[in-house]
């Protein structure tokens, strides 16, 4: 018998870097932080479910790198706020508990 549970857990990188500077609209800001950090196919694509998805569904990478933020920020200055506010109070409420540390950077 085997387990097949694990055949279906991708892996999670220990880095990953994922280029904001196209993003434009809240929309595609969710759609890409679905695909790139393997949210399942049920996420709601809101705040809520990504609280959520980092605290209960997926693991985040190592080191997660967030390029283009200062055009990011720029055009979706609620939600680069949102974004970071809810990384860092992960951050506080769950590092403490990682074997690995976590490490998030804006550029």
């Amino acid at each position: 018998m085997t387990d097949e549970t694990n055949e279906a857990e991708p892996a999670v990188p220990d880095s990953l870097v994922i280029d904001l500077a196209g993003v434009r609209e809240p929309e595609e800001l969710q759609r890409l932080l679905q695909r790139e950090l393997m949210f399942p196919d049920f996420y709601g694509r809101n705040w809520s479910a990504f609280w959520d998805a980092i605290t209960g569904l997926v693991d985040l990478p190592h080191e997660l790198t967030f390029t283009g933020w200062a055009a990011f920020s720029a055009a979706l200055p609620a939600e680069a706020g949102k974004l970071r506010e809810l990384l860092d109070d992960y951050l506080s409420e769950y590092g403490q508990y990682l074997a690995v540390p976590r490490r998030i950077r804006y550029q």
